[in-house]
């Protein structure tokens, strides 16, 4: 596995084969190995699986947890050499950003809802650094998991409305036993909050659960699996929506293509996870 820390280490330096990005910010588990299969998958036995890690600060509102999030270097360049990265692009913050940048590249529809209301100017900085990955590292795909759906869905909008020519790669949702889906932040869960965190996934599945039984009403869908996660005294509901899948607007009435999304607190911990509805 080659590391590299620079830009100027990659630049001029197009390679020949088929590079599949997964871009990340560190603290790697299961997931992230999902994601570098599917990314050796679509990369060919000839191709090149690249792995980029950076803690983006532009997408971190203030007083969030940028400051305290995980960056365990050693463990993730281990990580990413036994599953058999090829790339491992691990640049610095001044490396990424001038002190006196001025431009960000942003999208106005798909980010107003979900984890947009409540986390202001996050996908901005998610489509900066993303645009800035593609730019330096020139992969023909890059992968990326459905728990953040919202991230993936703006994601595909910049590559259609910018015309960039990369194929983005979905992922399904990685679970723990229990059903809670794989995130850098579960490590900040204390035994008894992770404990709890469990009930978001049921809370999806009762929701999936009663529009199989013929419920319509979205209001009645949202109150259900608000009321699952009512069960979980720790838990502090930041939003549960019902929207459509494309275009993430909110729906009174389901209907084919229905995304059921939530973000729950446990603690200081905020935790996302959705599910699709037929």
């Amino acid at each position: 596995m080659k590391t590299l820390t620079t830009i100027a280490s990659l630049s001029g330096k197009k390679s020949n084969r088929r590079r599949v990005l997964v871009p990340t910010m560190g603290a790697l588990h299961n997931a992230h190995l999902e994601l570098i299969r599917a990314a050796r998958e679509h990369a060919g036995p000839d191709g090149e699986v690249a792995v980029s890690i950076f803690v983006n600060p532009l997408q971190f509102e203030p007083g969030s947890d940028y400051g305290r999030y995980p960056r365990p270097e050693k463990t993730d360049e281990d990580f990413c050499r036994d599953a058999g990265v090829d790339l491992l692009f691990r640049p610095t913050l001044v490396e990424m950003y001038a002190d006196d940048r001025s431009v960000f590249v942003e999208e106005t529809s798909l980010s107003r809802m979900l984890c947009g209301k409540s986390r202001p100017g996050h996908f901005r900085g998610v489509c900066t650094v993303v645009a800035k990955l593609f730019n330096i590292l020139t992969p023909e795909a890059a992968v990326f998991g459905e728990k953040d759906f919202q991230q993936l869905a703006i994601i595909r909008r910049m590559v259609r409305d910018l015309n960039l020519r990369i194929d983005i790669v979905a992922v399904p949702t990685i679970r723990e036993e229990d059903g809670l889906a794989y995130s850098s932040r579960n490590r900040y869960l204390n035994a008894e909050e992770r404990k709890e965190a469990g009930v978001l996934r049921k809370a999806l599945l009762r929701g999936a659960e009663i529009t199989r039984g013929g419920e319509t009403s979205t209001a009645r869908v949202v109150s259900a699996v608000r009321e699952t996660i009512a069960q979980a005294p720790l838990a502090r509901i930041d939003y549960v929506d019902l929207v459509d899948a494309g275009s993430l607007q909110p729906l009174e009435v389901m209907r084919v293509n229905s995304l059921l999304a939530l973000a729950v607190f446990f603690g200081r911990t905020r935790l996302i996870d959705n599910i699709l509805l037929p």
